[in-house]
């Protein structure tokens, strides 16, 4: 077996830092400001499939997978009155590790009356992986935010179960000087955990949708409490609080719960950030 170093030396250390800002010429729009790279992040060029006011990016890892080691940081800015929608082209792949962790951390500011959204497609955290996922999320006064994670443990079509391994998660959000939401995890692969009714009961599946920055109504929370996944035998719940809706999701299928999110993000993003819901077209390729 190599050496742990060996794998240290060979992992991609990589970085994007990215920066929106809203101009204030003839056409007000939301521009790609600041793009930074070091390693294999990337993204395309900025995309308008809803006008000029609000800026979609796709995230590029090149590589495909995450492997041990291997140690992604995104920053993403958005500026006042700014708005942005970041997504992924295809699912995130944790591959199996010989020992070294891999880790994910992305950073999202909004500033005042800007709106982010972080949309990315689910990762598949296979059995053996390292993995450590951290989201950290600031919002200035009067700006708001969507997000959403969607986890697959093990590879489930192919018989693999994530029988061993372990995945650590890490997610804060803050609106001016308050924190609205902390959260840690720690699944390990074949723990008890996996088939407890008060951890993921025996599912393969777990998403979480986020939305901060904005009270919910009661019409948008019951809407949102309406929407039936198309999976059978699926657990799911929506809840409001101060500034805050969380939505939780457990089953088989990501399919299933990519559709459970999209149905809720059509009722919330009206409420959140005044626009209608619109599929970016990279989910459907």
């Amino acid at each position: 077996m190599r050496p742990a170093e060996d794998f240290l030396t060979t992992a991609w250390q990589a970085r994007l830092d990215l920066g929106f800002e809203r101009s204030h010429g003839e056409r007000a729009e939301t521009i790609l400001a600041r793009r930074a790279h070091h390693g294999p992040l990337r993204i395309q060029k900025p995309l308008y499939p809803e006008g000029p006011e609000l800026c979609h990016a796709i995230v590029l890892h090149p590589p495909a997978g995450i492997c041990g080691g291997d140690q992604l940081q995104i920053d993403v800015e958005v500026g006042d009155d700014a708005q942005a929608l970041l997504t992924t082209p295809g699912a995130g792949k944790w591959y199996r590790s010989a020992g070294p962790v891999a880790g994910q951390s992305v950073t999202l500011k909004a500033g005042a009356g800007g709106t982010a959204e972080w949309l990315p497609q689910e990762s598949i955290v296979f059995a053996g992986a390292q993995a450590r996922m951290r989201t950290t999320v600031d919002l200035a006064e009067g700006a708001r935010f969507i997000g959403v994670e969607t986890l697959c443990f093990g590879r489930r079509a192919s018989g693999e179960t994530f029988d061993h391994g372990s995945l650590r998660l890490a997610t804060d959000i803050r609106h001016g000087d308050k924190l609205l939401w902390r959260e840690r995890g720690v699944i390990d692969g074949g723990s008890a955990l996996m088939a407890s009714p008060i951890g993921l009961a025996g599912f393969t599946v777990c998403s979480t949708i986020i939305a901060a920055g904005a009270e919910v109504d009661a019409e948008t929370l019951a809407t949102c409490r309406q929407a039936t996944p198309t999976e059978t035998g699926a657990q799911f719940g929506v809840t409001a609080m101060p500034q805050l809706f969380v939505g939780r999701y457990l089953g088989h299928s990501s399919e299933a719960a990519r559709a459970w999110f999209v149905e809720l993000w059509c009722s919330l993003r009206p409420a959140f950030i005044g626009r209608d819901m619109v599929v970016p077209r990279i989910w459907n390729t």
